[in-house]
């Protein structure tokens, strides 16, 4: 069987698949820890362990916040911060003996969307992005993930947020990239969540929805200006590269009110007003993104 990871701030999610259907074997979920690199390499053995329980596996895949270096082979610009400069890979492989690949959560998604999910219509192309603790893309372009020279294709969340303007977007916020004012900062759930606060108060993003279906007139103002925050930043990737779909996955893609906002305002920041690119949620949902990274080994040719 493949055994897959989807690795993310809160949650690191493993499945094991059948290599030949796909189908579904057996899924373990465990919290990520929030500061201690030796407890998360501990929780990822722990969880390959659980899964391969049953059946024997040939191979594990990684969706993980951040990438490679094609230098050092350490990890970079995740937003689990203890996680950057370290051998995550190298640590690995003291543990467990079979074939093991990475690459980033969002190239994850795009992948399994692309393959047998909401962009599997599309002959060539589509963008996956996450929207949840973080904020990435995974690029599909003539069927293949590009990454790119540095293993930094994708990174959408750290370009700087198009159109930025201090009465519109807030105060501005310096990333722990180091960078000012970063996609992430305002599209990701936690952006969401801090643009709202410092307003207003400091609630959880599932609750300023409730309110928003509520008639909250404050929720539904921050709905829209977060909906153009996101609109100009897809605004930006469709001018570059004009992918057939655009998949979103993560925590705030749950919330259907985003699309129709998102879809509307869409064209008002690329060059071609008439655009008809879609905006859809991921199919599998939370999920993809760990059925994405079940089969890199074998689009890598490891198994």
């Amino acid at each position: 069987m493949l055994i897959g990871l989807d690795i993310g701030g809160t949650k690191i999610e493993g499945v094991s698949l059948d290599p030949s259907t796909y189908t579904l074997i057996n899924k373990v979920r465990v919290a990520t820890p929030k500061d201690n690199y030796a407890a998360f390499l501990d929780a990822v053995v722990s969880t390959i362990e659980a899964l391969s329980s049953d059946q024997a596996p040939i191979s594990v895949g990684i969706g993980c916040c951040g990438s490679l270096s094609k230098d050092t082979q350490r990890m970079q610009g995740s937003n689990l911060l203890y996680l950057n400069g370290e051998d995550f890979i190298g640590d690995l492989k003291k543990y467990i003996a079979l074939p093991i690949t990475i690459a980033n959560d969002a190239d994850c998604l795009a992948i399994s969307e692309f393959k047998s999910g909401a962009a599997k219509h599309a002959e060539n192309s589509c963008i996956a992005v996450i929207i949840g603790t973080g904020c990435g893309s995974g690029i599909i372009i003539n069927g293949d993930v590009v990454t790119g020279l540095n293993n930094l294709g994708g990174e959408m969340g750290h370009n700087p947020l198009p159109g930025y303007k201090q009465e519109q977007d807030g105060e501005a916020v310096t990333c722990y990239c180091g960078s000012t004012n970063c996609i992430e900062s305002f599209c990701s759930g936690t952006g969401f969540e801090r643009t709202y606060a410092a307003k207003h108060v400091l609630l959880k993003a599932k609750t300023i929805f409730e309110q928003a279906e509520q008639g909250d007139a404050d929720a539904l103002q921050h709905i829209d200006t977060y909906t153009d925050q996101l609109a100009r930043s897809l605004g930006s990737i469709v001018n570059v590269i004009d992918p057939e779909v655009i998949v979103l996955g993560g925590g705030m893609s749950n919330q259907g009110c985003i699309y129709p906002l998102v879809q509307d305002k869409l064209s008002r920041y690329t060059f071609s007003k008439a655009v008809t690119t879609q905006v859809v949620k991921a199919e599998h949902g939370d999920s993809s993104g760990v059925r994405g990274a079940a089969i890199l080994p074998q689009l890598k040719g490891l198994v």
